[in-house]
């Protein structure tokens, strides 16, 4: 089938013959499921931005996600007692929708404790896959101990040393302290290469 049609400036275009079917073209099973593979991701695609992030949504697992702040001065934690939590918990919160995590902690900790900072950039990151919960730590030195007004949730807080807050706090709290002592170590930032180039 060498026909011929015309473009719009008028120039010819070659319609090409019809391709065989997939029944005609020997493949292996492999060859087949990159094809439909790749046909999926194209459909996919194709598709309006909120119905690709309604399926998104819909099979992939759901995390909350929080903000938290270890505040020190000397060789004490900043720490408070919450209705909701067991023992002392660190400063901090689940994030608003579309609310960046530095700003969800520095709104968090000034609703909780009267305080107003900037954070710098986060130490650690913590996820939690049992809990579906991922939390984002940062940390801040001060030079003074400020002035706590425990407020919001919060309805007693104490700067207490890491051993003293380990031994009475809740599981969630603790592998954050943990992580984020750890992550603050020499050269806990450095990866290696496991495997040689092949």
């Amino acid at each position: 089938m060498n026909a011929r049609c015309r473009s719009p400036a008028g120039e010819p275009w070659p319609v090409s013959a019809p391709r065989p079917s997939l029944g005609a073209v020997p493949a292996t099973s492999s060859a087949l499921l990159r094809r439909a593979h790749t046909a999926a991701l194209t459909t996919f695609r194709r598709l309006p931005a909120p119905v690709r992030r309604s399926l998104v949504r819909a099979g992939t697992p759901g995390f909350t996600v929080g903000a938290v702040l270890v505040v020190e001065h000397g060789d004490a934690v900043l720490v408070l007692r919450q209705p909701h939590r067991e023992g002392w918990s660190l400063p901090g919160g689940l994030l608003d929708r579309r609310e960046p995590p530095h700003r969800g902690v520095e709104r968090e900790l000034r609703e909780e404790t009267g305080l107003r900072v900037r954070v710098g950039l986060p130490v650690v990151t913590q996820v939690n896959a049992a809990l579906r919960r991922v939390d984002v730590v940062y940390g801040l030195r001060v030079a003074e101990r400020p002035q706590v007004r425990p407020g919001g949730e919060a309805h007693e807080a104490a700067w207490l040393s890491p051993g003293e807050v380990l031994s009475h706090c809740d599981g969630s709290t603790r592998e954050i302290l943990e992580l984020f002592a750890r992550a603050r170590e020499a050269g806990a930032q450095d990866g290696e290469l496991l495997d040689g180039a092949r």
